[in-house]
């Protein structure tokens, strides 16, 4: 009676964490180029009460009886689907269109990935200019360098072509190339990523190595969008039925553990 207890506890602890997933998602709905997350599970150990044999009259018995011991999170996964493009009023917000990533340096120099391509212009020490996020880290070019202008440079007047190189025009008005490309990666894995707030990641072992797309010609080429944002993919309908979903099941073990209580009360009092 006792395994009916700590089985339904794990089916309700499975299902706070579900909860917490979802409402994550949902918190996160306007959050420029976040992904959202799924909780998925697996089932614990299973007891054997007996085995495959045979009856008392020799007949065959195929099919062993085994009891599950209840359930427990496997991951949380990170759904990488593409976001929907929002109008910017940022001339220095970028979309992707594609599998890509921009890349950024943390203060502690590591380079982390992120969808999130709202941008600004920084002034630096020497008076010069600086792409970077809104957290005031560098963004980097496809060399895996921070994006820098001199002081000589109109930043109204900066633009990006969708493959992601940096333009100014010359005196004609023409846009010409300043030999500046947006850094746009790839992974193997986005799965495999580790989440460090912010809506950036960190490669792991899982993930892979991030390559720079413009290196590898076997790898399919994200496009740039200027003045646009990527929004969430978090589907609010989808998460909401998610969520009376997960309601009802922790509901059902809440009401497997009171049954259990009951039953083993009423096993107690046949002593008196």
């Amino acid at each position: 009676m006792m395994r009916s207890l700590y089985t339904a506890a794990s089916g309700m602890k499975a299902q706070q964490t579900n909860v917490d997933v979802i409402a994550n998602n949902l918190a996160n709905v306007n959050s420029a180029g976040y992904k959202t997350s799924t909780a998925e599970f697996k089932s614990l150990l299973y007891q054997t009460l007996q085995t495959r044999s045979t009856s008392a009259n020799g007949d065959y018995k195929p099919v062993p009886a085994q009891v599950g011991t209840g359930t427990r999170n496997s991951s949380i996964t990170t759904r990488f689907t593409q976001g929907s493009p929002l109008e910017s009023g940022n001339e220095f917000g970028f979309a992707i269109e594609g599998n890509g990533f921009f890349a950024v340096m943390d203060p502690n120099g590591e380079t982390l990935y992120t969808r999130n391509g709202d941008f600004q212009m920084a002034v630096t020490s020497d008076k010069g200019f600086m792409l970077c996020t809104q957290e005031g880290y560098p963004v980097l070019d496809s060399e895996g360098q921070p994006i820098a202008f001199s002081s000589d440079f109109e930043v109204s007047k900066i633009k990006v072509t969708g493959d992601g190189t940096v333009c100014y025009p010359d005196e004609t008005n023409n846009l010409q190339s300043l030999g500046i490309q947006i850094g746009i990666y790839q992974v193997t894995n986005p799965a495999g990523f580790d989440s460090v707030g912010n809506t950036m990641f960190k490669v792991t072992e899982a993930s892979g190595e991030a390559v720079e797309e413009k290196s590898n010609p076997n790898i399919k080429r994200s496009k740039i969008r200027q003045g646009y944002l990527e929004g969430s993919n978090v589907q609010v309908a989808d998460e909401m039925v998610n969520l009376i979903v997960a309601q009802r099941a922790y509901e059902m073990n809440s009401k497997a553990i009171q049954a259990s209580d009951e039953m083993l009360g009423q096993a107690n009092s046949l002593r008196r």
